[in-house]
Formats: structure tokens, sequence, C-alpha cells
């Protein structure tokens, strides 16, 4: 095992500081990935770390945390064990569980994005938090979309508060980082339908059909949808609105449109229910 941090001063712990900020993160190509649902998922996805920070005075003692480490250093990471000083020092969640990892970007070019027939994508514009972008994230994961489409972004999907509202799915789905016209012309192409949703459409949104090659595209918490993706929408829908508010928080909204498009395309045959697993109250499990 590698020789232990003991300082917070340490030049290490000090480089994964300045990961919290956006600039060393798009200057350096690196990423933090904190926690052990975060780490475990992106190693169990093939993300190759370079680097694992890790306190055994922190770890939730379930047993899995030195094999996570294991595991980490397997798939080519440098190991650096940490006490709890040093540790809280470069950490980011409010209750840390000792495992951290640094390593490469995820995002891809449209180019990358290969997509299967009867493809489902989520279409984010300049979303604003990061909370948001990762609940999106985790909700394409869910409905086994095939990408999302981070277009003119306001926040980074590398942020490590993506990557914690993700749950780490954002190592799952496809993202890919685009302009608004790159976007429109690789979906155009493809010949997909275009999904906006607005309180002035006069369908509903379980009215269309969505089980085709179909991209949801959703907008900015404070004013949604710019006038490019509205105008370029094939299909106009509203979300039912029963009470006082006339909008939802753009991931609830998110989370719903594409659930509507999994219930078709399960009563259509094109995705298929997946079989019962019990839960047996073992393990770690999201809430």
């Amino acid at each position: 095992m590698a020789t232990e941090i003991t300082s917070p001063a340490n030049p290490k712990i000090k480089q994964v500081v300045k990961l919290r900020d956006r600039a060393t993160r798009d200057e350096t190509g690196e990423m933090i990935v904190e926690g052990y649902r975060e780490c475990r998922r992106a190693l169990d996805l093939g993300y190759r770390p370079y680097a694992i920070f890790h306190c055994d005075e922190l770890y939730l003692k379930n047993e899995n945390e030195p094999q996570l480490v294991s595991d980490a250093v397997k798939a080519g990471a440098h190991e650096f064990p940490c006490t709890k000083t040093a540790f809280l020092k470069m950490a980011y969640k409010d209750r840390p569980d000792g495992l951290l990892m640094i390593g490469p970007h995820v995002a891809k070019k449209l180019d990358e994005l290969e997509l299967p027939p009867h493809a489902l994508v989520i279409v984010a514009e300049s979303i604003e938090k990061p909370g948001n972008l990762g609940t999106i994230l985790r909700s394409a994961d869910a409905a086994k979309a095939c990408a999302v489409i981070v277009c003119d972004p306001t926040t980074d999907v590398h942020n490590p508060n993506v990557v914690r509202a993700s749950t780490g799915t954002l190592f799952s789905v496809p993202v890919v980082t685009a302009t608004s016209d790159e976007a429109l012309a690789f979906l155009r192409a493809r010949g997909f339908r275009i999904l906006a949703a607005t309180p002035h459409a006069e369908r509903l949104h379980y009215e269309e059909d969505l089980t085709g090659n179909v991209a949801i595209a959703v907008g900015a918490e404070q004013y949604g949808l710019t006038a490019k993706w509205m105008d370029a929408a094939d299909l106009r829908v509203r979300i039912p609105m029963l009470g006082l508010a006339d909008s939802l928080n753009v991931s609830a909204a998110a989370t719903i449109l594409v659930f509507e498009a999994v219930r078709q395309r399960l009563v259509a045959g094109v995705e298929k229910v997946p079989a019962f697993e019990p839960w047996h109250g073992e393990g770690r499990h999201d809430h």
C-alpha cells in the first residue's frame, strides 16, 4: 500500500480541491467521482480512474470498500490512503464515506454517438443547476434512454454535483455536449421527431406517439426552451397541471415526459418489462 497522506496541505490533496473549479477541470480533462455508489458504478461500467483516495476511518463498514479500492487499482488507478483530516479537506459530499476517484472526462461528441432504431434521447438546453442535470441523467438511465445531449451548457457535465445527483448514472448513459445548431442538424439527419413541452400547447403529452426516434427537449430552469428549439419541435405538448402551478421543475418534467415514452414503448413491445426482483434487505440500495 502507498504511504498514507496525513496533511491537508499535501500537493495531491490541493490538486483534487482545484478540480472543484470548472476552469481546472477543463484545463486538465479530469473530474472528481466521490462516494461508494458513484465509484462502484463507474468501475462496473469500465471507467478507468487515474487515482483513488480513500480513508478507512470514514468507511460505512459493509466490507465492500476495500474491494472497490482493489478494483480501482486493477483498473489502473494510483492508490492514496488518507487520514480523516486529509480526506475531509478534499471531500465534496456533506457526509463523505471515504472514497474519491480522479479520472478522465466522459462526455462524448455527436459524431461518436451510435443510436439504435427507435432511439429515445433527452436534449437538455442550457440547464443551470448541476442537481437538475444529474437528476435528468438518473431518469435517462432508468428509462433506458440512448443518450442525453447537453446543448449550449451552462453547467459543466463533469461538475461533482452532477456526478452525485446522477448517482453514478453519468457513466451509464452516453452524454454529449454540443451547440443547439449541431444537435438539431444531427437529429434531423437521423429522422428524429423533437418533442417540446409548453403550457400553451393544445395536445397533452400522452396523446402523441413516442415510440419512434424521439428527442425530448427540456430547457433552462427559469425560461424553459429557447425559440430555436420550440420552433424546431415537431410535437408540442403540455403536461396537465391541476393545481395553481403552471410549470414543473425541469428534471421533474423531463422524467414525466421520458416515462410516458417508456410506457408507450412497453405497450408497443419496443421495450420489455424487466423481470421482478424481490428485495431481501441486503446491500446498498438507491433512495
